[in-house]
């Protein structure tokens, strides 16, 4: 399994979590969340401490997925 794939992973869909909006696995942190505030110029490690459930690795799943998009 590629490191995309790994990270990828982390990403859920579900239509009954979220709408059926993509957010991380576990939490109910949407991915354009992530997304738009990485785009506002907020750093990883802002972002965690905004939201202290994600790791680093959650943060580049949201962008691998995005990217993806």
């Amino acid at each position: 399994m590629t490191e995309r794939d790994e990270l990828l992973r982390r990403i859920s869909i579900d239509p009954l979590v979220c709408g059926g909006q993509p957010c991380i696995r576990g939490t109910r942190i949407y991915i354009a969340i992530i997304v738009d505030a990485l785009a506002e110029g907020l750093s990883p490690d802002e972002i965690i401490s905004h939201y202290p459930q994600l790791s680093t690795d959650d943060i580049h799943a949201a962008q691998t997925y995005a990217a993806e998009m």
